[in-house]
């Protein structure tokens, strides 16, 4: 007897992390990889990223299905249609904290030798390692706690992210 195929967990994990963001009062922001699905301001990608706030401060109508996170919001003060394949987002983080998860690439974007495969411009998106990509799990890990959590003093060893965002630590 074959187990019905069940569907992917990514999306009601980023609505109950969407919704406990919002219950506590902080900003929920999602890290997405840019490919040919995704509708997004191109000007606004770097290195085939974008970080967009999906608050309900930010945007208009936004909804988070099974396929698609969709939304309105303004860009420069252009209102701007958005739309990106759950698949797509790489993470979702509260802005004031860097609380959050990260999800590690979709089962088809990773070749059989645990290489990542290449976005539509050409670009690794990660490095390959020895292990298989099911074993990887990333981590968002504020500057500060990491600091903290070594027993270092306040200076952080690397200086912090621009914008006060949170730094993306793969643990093994």
């Amino acid at each position: 007897m074959t187990a019905p195929e069940t569907t992917s967990t990514r999306p009601y994990l980023l609505r109950a992390l969407f919704e406990w963001c919002t219950d506590n009062g902080l900003t929920p922001h999602i890290a997405v990889r840019v490919d040919r699905s995704t509708q997004v301001p191109m000007e606004f990608v770097r290195d085939g990223q974008i970080v967009l706030n999906i608050s309900y401060d930010a945007t208009s109508g936004l909804l988070i299905g099974n396929e698609y996170v969709e939304f309105k919001a303004r860009f420069g003060g252009q209102p701007r249609e958005i739309m990106v394949p759950v698949a797509n987002v790489m993470a979702i983080y509260a802005r004031e904290t860097g609380q959050g998860m990260a999800f590690p690439p979709e089962e088809d974007e990773v070749s059989e030798d645990g290489d990542v495969l290449l976005m539509d411009d050409g670009e690794p998106e990660m490095e390959s390692d020895d292990e298989s990509s099911a074993e990887r799990v990333v981590q968002l890990v504020p500057v500060k706690a990491e600091a903290e959590a070594s027993g270092e003093d306040d200076a952080p060893r690397t200086p912090p992210p621009a914008g006060g965002r949170p730094a993306l630590k793969r643990v093994k």
